[in-house]
């Protein structure tokens, strides 16, 4: 037989797209259309029903970017398509290549009830199938004219993601605003030909079943006339019935299919559009829910829930009603998807606690999986955290898009730093916006690195990021590839479901121990610094007005601000959404982002002094609060004293030029250049600076990505660097020398200083950065060797390599910490610590000249100047502070970073204060004392072990204890833990490596 493969091809595609789906809609009217443009914000529902629109013409220019246009839509159902079923087909200036990206609107009917989203892949609304013609039609469409962004060639600089900058020229053309008729014989039809051709097109030219769908395809296009598509699409579907009806192979790969949006709460759009957006595509979900009986919808990210419920109670009512019936799913449990690189600890835990809390207190619902398909890579904290809050899996897409090497499974066991593996699944069909193409079903059955072992995978299926979930044409699709043989097998089914089924047929897959670490998108680490420095504060405060409002209540009757903190919590976790924390949103989100941080910290402040001034009690007598969990200068931790009496830090001249401090056991010397050359460890008889080269070395690079500019450094950026080593002026500055430099548009200001009594070198440095696409670092070259250094990370550390053996190793050529990166050898180690930074890079050199030592470079990544999608990223002034820990171990490291996040609060009052609860042991780590968020008076201890040992401890609770149990991370005590041993408020602990414990703390 002679191949014509491709003349069957080319004719079922021109077929398609020029005959059959246009008569999917064989007749249609046009529909009379006005529209009232909103002034300013949007408007609530029932005000915008209620104004007064203007006639508009389809072809009219229509929605300044950011604007609110209101479309009333009217017309009559012609006599002649009584008993027909008819759609308004609501055509807003769509780019089908776009969905989520552009204008989309949701349906309203005259009494404000939401019928459905509009995108541009679901522009339909069905009207309904009257017994009689002459049926009035009246609709009103709540339209969002968002500009795009990130449009056909991307990233260039925009001033549209700021609605202060955006101007107000029109975005868009009225396009199609019309009643038609529904054929759905004919969009049957169009479904059958698409999913056969796209099959057809991944199998074998040799194989025989790809020929029997060519051979029935042909046979359908004979079968079908195109001068009458409608009165013959009937015929050309059963020339096709057999070859539908064909079951899929035993050993096919199967494929849960989940309906899914993934939504970003916010991104190219501002966090008040994502309110809308989750309004739009719940509105769709659940109107297709009632139209498809075997489809299952899942959503994730409680915050979204709650603007739904808090925003929308007209579509929060329809989706309780679709999770009571099951087929509305409540997944992962957590917050927000956020970033889980930079979140700390307890902000980490605590997305899961709200999260959590929120499915249990709406819907009676427990969330076993963690839902990040998106998230730019994972910490090795993580699978501790999922496991306390009571979870047992975790699903994740986007380590896909790495650029050096292959994930080598997509069912496998993540192992984190305390030992605890999570059952984690990574979908192979390489993408959470799933469309049921056959090229992407395809790909997941021939991507699957499980294959022999395991045979399930899971399809996160609907467009995403911006919204608008699944399709009818999506449930169509999935309908005919139940069972089809050449076909991965495709069943709807919820997350729980298909995680259930994955582990029971491979309970023992592989291993990967340590952090997913993404390889792109390494810049998040760094763009935005207001933002991260905004989270990484909010952060300490927290902790700060938990711990003492939490001591005063218990000592004073303080009224514990519950209600403000569960708000403050809910509102810092919406801001580490992995599109917000990492820098990666226009300047409205990020402009936004700044205020809300101020506000919090002014509220945070007020609780904070409120609970101090109560425990202080008046007086006179001098004291100093410390909210660290390590006693300080002889102030005991989470309590107050008066402080001790300090020596002054020498400061004297350098003879060559500079300055020398010299506290007894720090000797630096600073050159004239305002560089370190010097910081000698005096008891150690130990230089920590490599010889010849300088610490304190601000550099420049030039910063310009292939792609994605806010999110990716690639690795060229390091061929080029211009050191700042001129200065205009080094000079004392109190008790510390002070270093002016300038450089381009922009100008630092440093002051370094050294603590009386402490083996730590500040360095405070002040940026006016006024760069275009430029990095700038910090770096610290050490005379230290090591193979491997520690970052830490939530609830303890975590090792990378030092050397680039690899690929793996070589990708990681930026990286994430939190409060600290420490280095050692045996006998010496050196820390650095900072107070809002996350970023950096660890470099080892051999020198050839001199001693042959190693030097192991430390670089801070301080600022970015990326100009998509914000132009105007990180321009103006910005205050870091960093601190050289020379002689440090792992615990001088973990204590040092707590230090130089949480300074000393002084006030006066009448006497000291006493810790409410306290660890003996530095190596057991109070992360959060609080009450109880019960109400029940309960206070509540969280400790980790943070050396990375075995630890033993005593906690003293400053409080009669009537009884403890060990909790998760929701305050519920675990059935299969001891109770603790309490003897005098004493409570005797041990915890292996990393170990997280939660208690719960009666008080009598």
């Amino acid at each position: 037989m002679h191949d014509d493969r491709s003349l069957v091809e080319a004719r079922l595609k021109r077929v398609l797209d020029e005959r059959v789906r246009p008569a999917v809609y064989p007749e249609s009217v046009p529909l009379d259309v006005a529209v009232w443009h909103a002034p300013g914000e949007p408007v609530p529902v029932a005000e915008g029903l209620a104004a007064e629109p203007e006639p508009i013409e389809v072809g009219a220019r229509w929605g300044a970017p950011w604007g609110t246009s209101w479309f009333r839509v009217t017309g009559t159902v012609p006599e002649a398509w009584a008993g027909r079923t008819v759609e308004a087909i609501l055509d807003l200036g769509f780019d089908e290549n776009m969905p989520g990206f552009q204008c989309e609107g949701l349906v309203h009917r005259p009494d404000g009830t939401p019928v459905k989203g509009l995108n541009p892949r679901n522009q339909w609304v069905r009207v309904g199938a009257p017994a009689e013609g002459g049926e009035r039609v009246r609709l009103h469409i709540e339209a969002a004219s968002n500009p795009v962004i990130l449009d056909y060639h991307p990233f260039l600089p925009t001033r549209l993601g700021d609605k202060e900058t955006a101007g107000s020229e029109p975005q868009y053309t009225l396009a199609r605003m019309d009643l038609a008729v529904f054929d759905e014989t004919v969009w049957q039809l169009v479904m059958d030909l698409e999913v056969l051709g796209e099959l057809m097109a991944e199998l074998p030219v040799e194989s025989a079943r790809r020929w029997d769908i060519l051979r029935a395809v042909d046979k359908a296009l004979d079968a079908l006339d195109l001068q009458d598509v409608n009165g013959t699409a009937d015929r050309a579907r059963s020339r096709l019935t057999e070859v539908l009806a064909t079951p899929a192979a035993p050993s096919a790969h199967r494929i849960s299919a989940v309906g899914h949006a993934h939504i970003d709460s916010a991104w190219l759009w501002p966090l008040r559009e994502t309110v809308r957006k989750v309004a739009r595509t719940t509105s769709n979900m659940t109107a297709l829910l009632d139209d498809e009986p075997d489809f299952v919808f899942a959503m994730s990210q409680a915050q979204q829930w709650a603007w739904v419920r808090d925003h929308r109670p007209e579509v929060w009512a329809r989706v309780k009603k679709a999770v009571a019936d099951g087929r509305f799913v409540p997944a992962g449990g957590m917050w927000v998807e956020s970033d889980t690189n930079m979140p700390g600890s307890e902000a980490m835990a605590r997305q899961f606690v709200h999260g959590k809390r929120f499915f249990l207190d709406e819907f009676g619902i427990e969330n076993d999986e963690a839902w990040l398909p998106d998230t730019f890579g994972f910490a090795a904290g993580l699978p501790q955290i999922i496991k306390a809050a009571g979870s047992r899996f975790l699903l994740t897409q986007k380590i896909s898009w790495s650029q050096t090497n292959k994930f080598p499974h997509h069912t496998f066991r993540w192992e984190g730093i305390d030992g605890t593996r999570i059952f984690t699944h990574f979908p192979p069909v390489d993408t959470y916006n799933c469309s049921m193409k056959g090229g992407e079903i395809a790909h997941a059955a021939r991507n699957f690195k499980d294959k022999g072992v395991a045979r399930h995978s899971l399809a996160p299926t609907g467009w995403g990021d911006g919204g608008g979930g699944t399709t009818r044409e999506m449930v169509a699709k999935a309908a005919r590839l139940r069972d089809l043989e050449g076909s991965a097998t495709v069943t709807w089914e919820t997350p729980q479901a298909f995680f259930e089924k994955a582990a029971a047929e491979y309970p023992e897959p592989p291993v990967w121990v340590g952090e997913l670490y993404l390889e792109l998108h390494r810049a998040t680490l760094t763009s935005q610094a207001r933002t991260k420095q905004g989270n990484r504060r909010s952060e300490h405060l927290l902790r700060e007005a938990e711990l003492w409002a939490a001591t005063a209540a218990v000592r004073t009757g303080f009224p514990y601000p519950c209600e403000d903190l569960d708000r403050i919590w809910k509102t810092v976790l919406l801001h580490q959404f992995h599109d917000i924390l990492p820098g990666s949103s226009i300047a409205w989100v990020h402009r936004e982002a700044r205020r809300t941080y101020e506000r919090v910290a002014e509220e945070l402040n007020r609780i904070i002094e409120s609970a101090q001034r109560s425990l202080a009690g008046e007086g006179d007598t001098p004291l100093v609060f410390n909210a660290a969990p390590h006693a300080r200068g002889g102030v005991p931790a989470g309590g107050a004293r008066t402080p001790a009496a300090r020596d002054r830090t020498a400061l004297t001249a350098r003879p060559d030029g500079g300055h020398v401090l010299d506290n007894g056991l720090l000797r630096v010397e600073i050159d004239a250049r305002g560089l370190v050359v010097s910081a000698y460890d005096i008891e150690a008889d130990r230089e920590t600076i490599a010889p010849g080269l300088a610490a304190n070395l601000l550099q420049v690079h030039p910063d310009f990505p292939n792609m994605w500019d806010a999110w990716d450094v690639d690795e060229f950026y390091r061929n080029t660097v211009t050191d700042l080593t001129d200065a205009d002026e080094v000079a004392p500055d109190g008790e510390g020398v002070r270093i002016v430099r300038t450089f381009g548009a922009s100008r630092v200001t440093q002051v370094l200083s050294l603590a009386p009594g402490e083996r730590r070198l500040v360095v405070d440095t002040e940026v006016d950065w006024h760069e275009t696409e430029k990095f700038l670092k910090l770096a610290f070259p050490l005379d230290v060797h090591a193979e491997r250094y520690a970052s830490e990370t939530q609830f303890g550390h975590f090792h990378r390599p030092t050397h680039t053996n690899t690929s793996w190793e070589a990708a990681k050529f930026e990286a994430c910490n939190h409060r600290f990166v420490h280095l050692e050898e045996p006998g010496f180690g050196i820390a650095i610590v900072n107070d809002s930074t996350y970023g950096h890079d660890v470099t080892r050199t051999v020198r050839t000249e001199g001693d042959g030592g190693t030097t192991t470079t430390v670089r801070a990544s301080l600022l970015r100047a990326p100009r998509f999608p914000d132009p105007e990223t990180d321009q103006g002034v910005h205050r870091f502070r960093h601190a050289l820990v020379p002689g440090a171990g792992i615990g001088d490291a973990v204590r040092e970073g707590w230090r130089i996040n949480l300074p000393e609060r002084r006030l006066t009052g009448a006497a000291e204060v006493a810790p409410l609860v306290t660890s003996d042991q530095d190596a057991v780590v109070v992360t959060a004392v609080k009450l109880a968020d019960d109400g029940s008076g309960d206070v509540v201890v969280r400790f980790h072990e943070a050396f990375g040992g075995r630890a033993r401890a005593t906690l003293t609770a400053g409080f009669e204890v009537a009884g403890a149990a060990v909790t998760d991370l929701l305050e519920r005590p675990l059935a299969e833990a001891v109770a603790p041993d309490i003897r005098d408020g004493r409570i005797a602990v041990r915890l292996r490596p990393f170990e997280l414990v939660t208690l719960r703390l009666r008080r009598a």
